[in-house]
Protein backbone atom coordinates (compact mmCIF):
# COMPACT_ATOMS: atom_id res chain seq x y z
CA UNK A 1 0.00 0.00 0.00
CA UNK A 2 0.94 3.44 -0.53
CA UNK A 3 2.21 6.04 1.87
CA UNK A 4 -0.99 8.16 3.35
CA UNK A 5 -1.04 11.76 1.70
CA UNK A 6 1.05 14.18 4.07
CA UNK A 7 -0.09 17.44 4.70
CA UNK A 8 2.19 20.48 6.96
CA UNK A 9 0.10 23.51 8.04
CA UNK A 10 2.15 26.60 8.66
CA UNK A 11 1.56 29.94 10.06
CA UNK A 12 3.93 32.48 12.09
CA UNK A 13 3.63 31.15 15.45
CA UNK A 14 2.30 27.98 14.91
CA UNK A 15 0.13 28.71 18.32
CA UNK A 16 -3.83 29.20 16.38
CA UNK A 17 -4.60 28.87 13.14
CA UNK A 18 -2.08 25.66 11.99
CA UNK A 19 -2.39 23.56 15.22
CA UNK A 20 -6.49 24.01 15.02
CA UNK A 21 -6.30 22.69 11.36
CA UNK A 22 -4.06 19.97 12.21
CA UNK A 23 -6.08 19.21 14.50
CA UNK A 24 -9.31 18.77 12.09
CA UNK A 25 -7.71 16.51 9.80
CA UNK A 26 -6.52 14.76 12.02
CA UNK A 27 -9.99 13.99 13.64
CA UNK A 28 -11.60 13.97 10.04
CA UNK A 29 -9.18 11.83 7.82
CA UNK A 30 -9.05 9.27 10.94
CA UNK A 31 -5.21 8.42 10.38
CA UNK A 32 -5.38 8.44 7.03
CA UNK A 33 -3.56 11.55 5.87
CA UNK A 34 -0.18 12.31 7.94
CA UNK A 35 -0.53 15.17 9.44
CA UNK A 36 1.91 18.23 10.74
CA UNK A 37 2.25 21.57 11.73
CA UNK A 38 4.94 24.47 11.75
CA UNK A 39 5.71 28.07 12.52
CA UNK A 40 8.13 30.57 11.02
CA UNK A 41 8.50 32.34 14.33
CA UNK A 42 7.00 29.77 17.04
CA UNK A 43 5.66 30.63 20.03
CA UNK A 44 6.35 29.17 23.28
CA UNK A 45 2.58 27.38 23.92
CA UNK A 46 -0.39 27.23 21.92
CA UNK A 47 -3.13 29.94 22.15
CA UNK A 48 -5.41 28.78 24.82
CA UNK A 49 -8.51 30.13 23.54
CA UNK A 50 -8.17 27.77 20.26
CA UNK A 51 -7.76 24.95 22.65
CA UNK A 52 -10.81 26.06 23.99
CA UNK A 53 -12.73 26.13 20.64
CA UNK A 54 -11.03 23.14 19.58
CA UNK A 55 -12.40 20.97 22.96
CA UNK A 56 -15.92 22.65 21.95
CA UNK A 57 -15.49 19.93 19.02
CA UNK A 58 -14.31 17.23 21.18
CA UNK A 59 -10.69 17.67 19.67
CA UNK A 60 -7.95 18.05 22.35
CA UNK A 61 -5.09 19.99 21.13
CA UNK A 62 -3.71 20.69 24.10
CA UNK A 63 -0.81 18.31 24.74
CA UNK A 64 0.77 20.26 21.13
CA UNK A 65 3.46 22.07 21.43
CA UNK A 66 4.26 25.09 18.45
CA UNK A 67 7.12 23.87 16.51
CA UNK A 68 9.80 25.47 14.26
CA UNK A 69 9.55 25.40 10.25
CA UNK A 70 11.78 23.42 8.87
CA UNK A 71 13.21 22.75 5.14
CA UNK A 72 12.76 19.25 5.59
CA UNK A 73 9.16 19.68 6.98
CA UNK A 74 7.99 21.45 3.85
CA UNK A 75 9.98 18.89 1.38
CA UNK A 76 8.47 15.57 2.93
CA UNK A 77 4.84 16.93 2.53
CA UNK A 78 2.29 16.45 -0.55
CA UNK A 79 0.62 19.75 0.41
CA UNK A 80 1.76 22.38 2.26
CA UNK A 81 -1.32 24.86 3.15
CA UNK A 82 0.24 28.77 4.56
CA UNK A 83 -1.69 31.15 6.57
CA UNK A 84 -0.31 34.35 6.90
CA UNK A 85 3.37 33.78 6.29
CA UNK A 86 4.13 32.95 2.75
CA UNK A 87 7.16 33.94 2.14
CA UNK A 88 8.95 32.03 5.25
CA UNK A 89 7.64 29.59 3.79
CA UNK A 90 10.70 27.76 1.48
CA UNK A 91 9.67 26.08 -2.08
CA UNK A 92 10.18 22.69 -3.26
CA UNK A 93 9.36 21.80 -7.12
CA UNK A 94 6.77 18.73 -6.98
CA UNK A 95 5.26 20.18 -3.79
CA UNK A 96 1.42 21.38 -3.61
CA UNK A 97 0.96 24.99 -2.20
CA UNK A 98 -2.07 26.34 -1.01
CA UNK A 99 -2.51 29.98 0.80
CA UNK A 100 -5.55 30.51 3.00
CA UNK A 101 -6.08 33.80 4.22
CA UNK A 102 -7.48 33.45 7.48
CA UNK A 103 -7.48 36.07 10.45
CA UNK A 104 -5.11 35.85 13.14
CA UNK A 105 -6.91 34.37 16.25
CA UNK A 106 -4.17 35.19 18.40
CA UNK A 107 -5.33 37.95 21.52
CA UNK A 108 -9.13 37.21 19.90
CA UNK A 109 -11.70 36.66 21.94
CA UNK A 110 -13.53 33.12 21.52
CA UNK A 111 -16.63 33.98 19.30
CA UNK A 112 -13.99 35.11 16.35
CA UNK A 113 -11.62 32.05 17.63
CA UNK A 114 -14.63 30.01 17.00
CA UNK A 115 -14.83 31.70 13.40
CA UNK A 116 -11.60 31.19 12.71
CA UNK A 117 -12.19 27.61 13.60
CA UNK A 118 -15.30 27.14 11.12
CA UNK A 119 -13.58 28.73 8.72
CA UNK A 120 -10.74 26.44 8.60
CA UNK A 121 -12.82 23.43 9.05
CA UNK A 122 -14.79 23.97 5.72
CA UNK A 123 -11.53 24.28 3.96
CA UNK A 124 -10.07 21.33 5.60
CA UNK A 125 -12.91 19.33 4.78
CA UNK A 126 -12.38 20.33 1.45
CA UNK A 127 -8.63 19.82 0.99
CA UNK A 128 -9.47 16.37 2.56
CA UNK A 129 -12.40 15.30 -0.58
CA UNK A 130 -9.19 15.74 -2.39
CA UNK A 131 -6.81 14.19 -0.85
CA UNK A 132 -9.02 11.03 -0.24
CA UNK A 133 -11.62 11.29 -3.04
CA UNK A 134 -13.10 7.38 -2.28
CA UNK A 135 -12.93 8.38 1.78
CA UNK A 136 -14.97 11.53 1.16
CA UNK A 137 -17.94 9.30 -0.10
CA UNK A 138 -18.25 7.00 2.74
Amino acid sequence: MSQPPSVLFVCVHNAGRSQMAAGLLTALSAGRVEVRSAGSAPKDQINPVAVEAMKELGIDISANEPKILTPDAVQSSDVVVTMGCGDACPYFPGVRYEDWELEDPAGKDIETVRRVRDDIRVRVQKLLTELLPAAATR
